[in-house]
């Protein structure tokens, strides 16, 4: 698919933030006062920021209210109530913290279901998708939520937690690609199963469907050369996996933490970008892409 730059902000900085917000709701002995009130801008920033970034995907902006009405159907409708829902809960434990240096921790739990509820939503929007294969899968959700709880890890500054939640969220990153590059072969989707004529005899296109691009041509089909794909997913894990763990095992000082985030946030940004570009959907068949 067309790897959009409002859908890869959008998915990688609400992770990071939500992620953030999961950290900061269940931690026990929570920040106060100025320090609280830093750490709740930095998850709203991303968080919200993120959630803006999106509607500039939408042809028609303005209409985005209108999504939350169809949460019986839609993934996308549940992911901005929960988004809402979250950012209310989590706004008034942050209130009580910055202003009043007391953990209305109920809230703070609360708060943190939430979030992970939020990403858990976003990434459902991808992975009920039958028609790309590749998103179609338990990896998307666990790819989501790892990377969401190991950014939000290191954001809080928990090394420990975000060593380990880096590792893992690598592995099924990995997991995800290998597993991803099989999908859409082992879909069993072909020209003959699209068409319905399998039955008949062989299935091929005989010339293209008309002689100019069109929406659907620029939007899900787009190719990426594997030897560019492979070098890109090395990046990838690089930044934001192997770097920041090796970082981490440092003596920590605030620099070498910056940077660690810095590179996260690079490396995420490279993995998402390959979510979307590596995408197969299916309509691609029609046109003779796939």
């Amino acid at each position: 698919m067309h790897p959009a730059p409002s859908v890869i902000v959008f998915t990688t900085f609400s992770g990071l933030g939500f992620g953030l917000m999961f950290w900061l709701g269940i931690d026990p002995t929570p920040p106060t006062g100025w320090v609280a009130f830093v750490f709740w801008l930095i998850a709203y920033v991303m968080g919200v920021g993120g959630l803006l970034a999106s509607t500039f995907h939408l042809g028609r902006p303005e209409r985005a209210i209108k999504a939350f009405s169809q949460w019986r159907s839609s993934w996308l409708s549940r992911e901005g109530i929960a988004a809402v829902a979250t950012l209310v809960v989590m706004a008034l434990y942050g209130l009580g913290l910055v202003f009043f240096g007391s953990a209305w921790q109920p809230l703070g739990w609360l708060g943190a279901i939430g979030a992970l509820a939020t990403v858990f939503t976003t990434s459902m929007i991808y992975a009920q998708m039958k028609t790309i294969p590749r998103w179609n899968t338990k990896l998307t959700p666990a790819m989501f939520l790892s990377l969401s709880l190991a950014g939000g890890a290191l954001l809080k500054g928990n090394v420990t937690m975000a060593v380990v939640l880096l590792a893992i969220a690598g592995v099924i990153q990995v997991v995800t690609w290998v597993q991803g590059d099989q999908a859409f072969a082992n879909s069993g989707t072909t020209m003959a199963t699209a068409t319905g004529l399998g039955d008949i005899g062989k299935v091929r296109a005989f010339e293209p469907p008309h002689t100019g691009t069109n929406y659907l041509m620029r939007e899900f089909i787009h190719v990426i050369g594997r030897k560019h794909s492979q070098k890109l997913r090395i990046i990838s894990v690089l930044l934001a996996v192997v770097i920041p763990v090796i970082l981490l095992l440092l003596p920590i000082g605030h620099w070498i933490a910056l940077v660690a985030v810095i590179s996260h946030i690079a490396g995420v940004l490279a993995s998402r970008w390959l979510f979307f570009a590596e995408a197969e959907h299916v309509v691609g068949l029609y046109y003779g892409k796939r």
